[in-house]
Formats: structure tokens, C-alpha cells, sequence
């Protein structure tokens, strides 16, 4: 038996289409993702946390789900919801359907709506709170409309803490006695970022998303990054103390997506909110000095703002979106500090750009 479940909209439009997944209601903002592929990479991604994802490609579960290609130890999104799902996956690596490993999670799936349109509705409306209905039947559509509206703003809920860790472990011992030691700070990481460093020989030691300069300085570190996460910036007041700390320290510094935000935040500036967010493997980014463009994978809700960087912080924007022109990037003029908005890790998206985490670890040596 098709069971009918609705997507309402805070301002009153209502998708009906078929459930699939857990047999269970969501209540999030909604957003849109533009990767044709990794849809698991996607459901994994803490960044995710308190947000239902809208596929914009119409095919989705065509190749199943692996363990092999997930970014962290659960799926994120609140809800997952596509055009057209499909149940029967065909790939070598595929362990279950898409649809089972989400009820498994207990995560609810929309299938069967117009996609297109839904994004539209974004893209001209902005991202909005949502609530998804396994079972809609007899409910109109103001009664949904209603669930919608009583949803928490993405900016109101601390997100971070549960995508976290609990205590610093070790991710990978460093290749030789010589390879510097790299101290992570995880406010939600992808499990790429960890891989993309330990291509490089590293040792990468990984700390809780409120851990002071102190617990990171006590590792002794050859440089610090500060990873990606769920959530407004603003919130997240101890980190952006701890790498207010840590910039005194000279040490070279990383900030991805979130962690650039809080670097943003740490030398003065100020974030806010854009339109729909960037989601999605496929965004332009340019380098303002080199004059190269990179394509980039995204996944963010907030900015730095660009004109309130205080000129007195020795920071510039150094990479700028070809799209909006919002902040992709920040660099020190003299100081081995520098942070990107984007994910250099890809996964899903383009491998480009793990020249970042290259750039980064030669710092790290140079302090050695």
C-alpha cells in the first residue's frame, strides 16, 4: 500500500507525493542540494543537522547505499525528499536500498513531488521551515501550514553539540618521526577532511567542538583546523575564543565552511543569513588575487560578510563566489592563517580543490 505523505511549506504551499524511508514525521527548513550524485554522502553530512534536503537531480537510489561512502557515523538530515525514488539499486558496492538505510535511521523520505518547482519556491522565496507528514490523509492544507509555522528557525537551535565528540582522539599516527602533528577541531566534520589529511602523512589528533586553546595547544600541534558544522556561526561563542587564543600563537590555521565562519567572527567581522544557501558540488569560486576559478562543493546557510572585515586584522578576502559574490575565503597578509567557505574535501563534488589541504600541511612543515 502507497502511503501519501505531504510537505508543507511556512507559506502555505503543499506538496503531496509518496513516503518512503521511516514511517515517520520531520519538521525542519528545507533546503536544496544541485550534485547529480552522493546522495549518502549527502544524508551523512552533520552540516545537515536540523535541515530536510530537496534532490534537484530527479533520479534518486538508483545506486544504493554503501558504509564505505558515508562522511561521519550517522545520517544528518531531518528528511530527504526527491522526484523520483528507486527501490531496486544496482552497484557492486551496494549493501541496502536508500530507503532502508534511511528507516533504519529513522529518517523519513518524499518522493513523487515536483522537485523543480520546489526549488523555484526556494530560490524565490528563500530557504523555509517545513513540516513533512507521513500520513496526510484528511488533513487540509492549512493544518500543515500551521505544523510549518511552528517550526524552530535554523538560527535558534544549538546544533553543534551533538554532532560533536565527547573526548580528543587520534584519527592516524603521523607517517615519520619528521610529519607534523595536526590538531582538529570538530564542530560536525565530514570523515574526508580527516582522509584528505591523512593522504599527507600527517598525525591528526581530533578534539571536541569545545575544546579551549589551551586543551589544543597541550597537543602541541604544528597547526590547527577548525572543521565544518551545522548552524548559525553566531552561536558558537567558545570557539570562536579558542581560536581568538589560538591566533596569538602564530601556529598555521585552517578554517572550513563553519570554522571559517568562526574565524570571521574571532578577527572582528560579522555573518549573516543568504537567500537559499549553497548546496551543492557545482558553485564557482574565484581566487581574488590569481585570478583562477575553482569549482567548488558547498553546504552552508551563513556568511562572512565582506565589508566587515576590520582592515586593522591583517585578513583580506581572498576567494569570492562567482554566483553572489559572497566570501569563499580569508588569508592572513603575513601570517600562515586561512580559511574557505567551501568543502575542499568534495564528497560528494569535485576533488579540485584538496590543493587547499596541501597548502595547509606546508605550512605546518614550515614550522617544524
Amino acid at each position: 500500500m502507497t502511503i501519501q505523505s505531504a510537505l508543507a511549506l511556512e507559506d502555505g504551499t503543499v506538496y503531496r507525493g509518496r513516503a518512503f524511508g521511516a514511517p515517520v514525521d520531520a519538521e525542519a527548513e528545507v533546503v536544496f542540494n544541485t550534485c547529480m550524485t552522493g546522495y549518502q554522502e549527502i544524508a551523512t553530512d552533520p552540516s545537515y543537522r536540523g535541515q530536510m534536503v530537496t534532490m534537484t537531480y530527479p533520479l534518486i537510489g538508483n545506486y544504493g547505499v554503501s558504509v564505505d561512502d558515508r562522511e561521519s557515523r550517522q545520517p544528518w538530515i531531518a528528511a530527504l525528499i526527491v522526484r523520483e525514488y528507486y527501490d531496486d539499486p544496482s552497484n557492486w558496492k551496494s549493501e541496502m536500498s536508500l530507503g532502508d538505510y534511511l528507516r533504519g535511521a529513522g529518517i523519513p523520505g518524499l518522493s513523487g513531488i515536483d522537485t523543480r518547482a520546489l526549488t523555484r519556491r526556494l530560490r524565490s522565496g528563500g530557504t523555509m521551515r517545513a513540516a513533512l507528514v507521513h500520513d496526510s490523509f484528511g488533513l487540509v492544507d492549512e493544518i500543515l501550514r500551521q505544523r510549518a509555522l511552528q517550526v524552530a528557525r535554523l538560527s535558534d537551535q544549538d546544533l553543534v553539540a551533538a554532532t560533536s565528540i565527547d573526548q580528543t582522539y587520534r584519527w592516524l599516527e603521523a607517517s615519520s618521526t619528521h610529519s607534523p602533528r595536526i590538531a582538529v577541531i570538530d564542530c560536525g566534520i565530514k570523515e574526508n577532511i580527516l582522509r584528505s589529511l591523512g593522504r599527507l602523512g600527517v598525525e591528526v589528533n581530533v578534539l571536541p567542538f569545545d575544546a579551549t586553546a589551551t586543551d589544543v595547544l597541550a597537543l602541541q600541534p604544528s597547526g590547527v583546523v577548525v572543521s565544518n558544522g551545522p548552524g548559525d556561526p553566531i552561536r558558537m561563542d567558545a570557539a570562536v575564543a579558542t581560536v581568538q587564543g589560538l591566533l596569538e600563537t602564530g601556529l598555521p590555521f585552517l578554517g572550513i565552511c563553519l570554522g571559517h565562519q568562526i574565524l570571521g567572527l574571532a578577527i572582528g567581522g560579522t555573518t549573516s543569513r543568504l537567500r537559499f544557501g549553497h548546496h551543492g558540488g557545482n558553485h564557482p569560486v574565484l581566487h581574488t588575487r590569481s585570478g583562477q576559478v575553482h569549482i567548488t562543493s558547498q553546504n552552508h546557510e551563513f556568511q562572512v560578510d565582506a565589508d566587515s572585515i576590520p582592515a586593522a586584522s591583517g585578513f583580506y578576502v581572498s576567494e569570492t563566489n562567482l554566483n553572489d559574490r559572497s566570501v569563499e575565503g580569508l588569508a592572513h597578509e603575513t601570517k600562515p592563517y586561512f580559511s574557505v567557505q567551501y568543502h575542499p574535501e568534495g564528497s560528494p563534488g569535485p576533488q579540485d580543490n584538496q590543493y587547499v589541504f596541501d597548502r595547509f600541511v606546508g605550512l605546518c612543515v614550515g614550522q617544524r
